[in-house]
């Protein structure tokens, strides 16, 4: 009994001291690796900090304006029109020289005043306001849109106020609702604490397919040292964990540089969840998404297959994850198709530990899906990886 004890304690100890050893000789290989170190630290450091000085709110947009009235009425409609969302790029002489404008895409909004329109005003009638809108990029032109509504909306009440002898002491007594609500998790809407972070989970999701895949595997087959493995005393499962946790060190690396350097120093974002929830989510996300990499190792000849197979597998994945489009955007098929990408369970939860502060008693449902998800394609991968090289 104690002599079979011994011999399996020997044979752990074996496994574990290859394991290692492989583990080491990944990490050397590495870091001899200028190109991959220098891509590394871009994407990391470089890429998230661009990311974080990318904004999503109207800046600036250009309002050219066609006045027929030229009376002081239109000039303080057109100069409610100013910094930070707007600003003038000046006068028009008719409608068309605006539409031209906004073919060429010098001008987002054309505001077109009609003749009369003071006079119209003090004299009680409705007045129409032509305002045309670029909308070739829908966001920017939603906003244009919304902001201009709002801006004519209050420029009408005002009048309306006014016209009827309304005062701001007399607006004291008309009961009004008034509207208090409280913006959680990101009180100032900040971008800043928005984009970097998921330009982060992007990035650690390219670097988990594309490290094993590409920069191991795939790298072995072409320099010919896979065969040598092979032969070796090695089994096909002491090749491929050392790859994946070689390449799962260097990711919890820079993305702690990344969360420390980048998003708390540079961005003031705060870490209000565990980091070491955080890290622990963030090991297991690797490991399922080298799955898909050590998959795509299998079926790739060389680095510009095995580049092309992970950008087929990335698209999707970042599409379906609510990253770029907010699921309540999406049609039900495809929300129903998001809970098949790790991706949309790393960002609920990377979101919940960071800014939300949660635990486990509220990610459980996230975690317990990436962890589902996680041993199916981890499972396909190493099979494949397995029945290839075993």
């Amino acid at each position: 009994m104690n002599t079979c004890l011994a011999e399996r304690l020997a044979r752990l100890y074996l496994w574990s001291t290859r394991l290692a050893a492989m583990t080491a000789k990944e990490l050397i290989q590495f870091g001899r690796d200028t190109l991959l170190l220098i891509a590394i630290v871009y994407l990391f450091i470089f890429d998230t900090y661009m990311a974080g000085n990318v904004g999503m709110q109207l800046n600036s947009a250009v309002v050219v304006v066609h006045d027929a009235d030229h009376s002081a009425a239109s000039r303080e409609l057109i100069y409610r029109f100013h910094r930070p969302y707007f600003k003038l790029g000046g006068e028009v002489l008719d409608s068309r020289e605006g539409q031209r404008l906004l073919d060429r895409g010098q001008a987002l909004v054309v505001l077109d005043i009609p003749r009369d329109f003071e006079h119209d005003i003090k004299m009680g009638r409705p007045v129409d306001v032509q305002v045309q809108v670029d909308a070739s990029n829908t966001i920017l032109g939603f906003l244009a849109s919304s902001y201009t509504a709002q801006i004519i909306g209050q420029y009408g009440f005002d009048k309306a106020l006014a016209h009827l002898g309304v005062t701001e002491r007399s607006m004291q007594d008309v009961p009004m609702i008034r509207d208090e609500h409280r913006i959680w998790y990101n009180p100032n809407q900040r971008d800043a604490w928005f984009m970097p972070i998921v330009e982060l989970l992007i990035v650690i999701t390219i670097m988990a397919i594309m490290l094993p895949a590409a920069a191991a595997a795939v790298r072995e087959k072409e320099r010919g040292t896979i065969e040598q493995l092979l032969v070796s005393p090695l089994t096909p499962m002491q090749i491929l964990l050392p790859k994946v946790i070689a390449m799962t060190l260097v990711i919890l690396l820079g993305t702690a540089v990344s969360m420390f350097f980048v998003l708390h120093w540079a961005f003031d974002v705060p870490m209000k969840g565990s980091l070491t929830l955080f890290f622990a989510v963030t090991t297991l996300y690797t490991f399922t998404t080298a799955g898909l990499g050590l998959y795509i190792a299998t079926l790739s000849r060389n680095l510009a297959q095995a580049a092309l197979l992970a950008i087929l597998v990335l698209m999707p994945m970042i599409f379906l994850s609510g990253a770029w489009t907010p699921p309540e955007a999406m049609p039900a098929g495809m929300r129903a198709a998001m809970f098949l990408s790790p991706l949309y369970y790393f960002i609920e939860m990377g979101y919940g530990i960071m800014l939300k502060g949660a635990g486990l008693d509220v990610l459980w449902d996230s975690l317990l899906g990436l962890a589902l998800l996680g041993m199916a394609v981890f499972g396909v991968g190493v099979w494949r990886f397995t029945r290839q090289f075993g």
